[in-house]
């Protein structure tokens, strides 16, 4: 049976936020920004392993040693990331070639993607489980499209695009270990890992999520993602 293995990339520095200290540790709720996702990955039981790839230099990983520990022995570090997020995955995807079998998940996820939920996490699962290439989290869109003729903050409305089949691309995105490797070092310009897999061919399979799984960006998707993990937590305590 193939097993599951899960790769976070976190070698960015989150120039767009405008904080000093990379996004990925940000404080929220007294944790990094990172430890949350990293919560419900490691605590799944079927996802074996867990990496996260640092960049060589990474002087803040450290700080949180007690943290980390409590995670568990199925969390472990790669200090092989790279200039992009592509680069760093397919850093790491051949860190570990001797572990993973060509028919093996490779479980990719944004280090600032905190609200990552375990029905999240449980349904890509079970919808991939016998899939032969693999998918990603994604949210139907719904608002209007509009698309513009110059620079934000100078922008004309140029055409209203149709919704109607758009989805927002989320992740984990998660493929089988050998095409994904492939596929990313023969289109090392993609965004993310369903780019690589499309522009190898592929069709990944979308898995319904919504939009409280969402990546912080800017100073205001910090705030939200607060408000979303303070929600759930209250939630569990009720």
């Amino acid at each position: 049976m193939a097993q599951c293995y899960a790769i976070i990339p976190a070698a960015g520095s989150g120039s767009r936020l405008g904080a000093v200290v990379p996004k990925q540790y940000l404080r929220v709720m007294g944790r990094p920004l990172i430890w949350y996702a990293l919560n419900v990955l490691c605590r799944h039981p079927q996802i074996v392993r867990v990496w996260v790839v640092l960049s060589p230099g990474d002087e803040f990983w450290s700080e949180w040693q007690t943290l980390w520990q409590a995670l568990g022995d199925r969390l472990k570090i790669l200090h092989c990331g790279g200039a992009s997020r592509a680069e760093s995955v397919r850093n790491a995807l051949a860190a570990v070639s001797e572990t993973l079998l060509p028919d093996d998940w490779a479980l990719v996820h944004d280090a600032a993607r905190p609200c990552l939920s375990s029905a999240m996490l449980d349904r890509l699962l079970a919808t991939l489980a016998r899939d032969a290439v693999g998918g990603l989290l994604a949210a139907p869109l719904a608002d209007t499209l509009k698309r513009g003729d110059g620079a934000s903050g100078e922008a004309h409305v140029r055409e209203t695009l149709p919704r109607a089949g758009l989805w927002q691309a989320q992740t984990p995105q998660m493929f089988r270990y050998g095409v994904l490797r492939a596929a990313l070092t023969a289109h090392s310009e993609v965004t993310d890992e369903a780019g690589a897999m499309e522009a190898a061919g592929f069709a990944p399979r979308l898995v319904e999520s919504d939009m409280s799984n969402l990546k912080v960006t800017y100073p205001a998707d910090l705030a939200l993602a607060e408000w979303i993990l303070r929600g759930r937590e209250h939630g569990s305590k009720a």
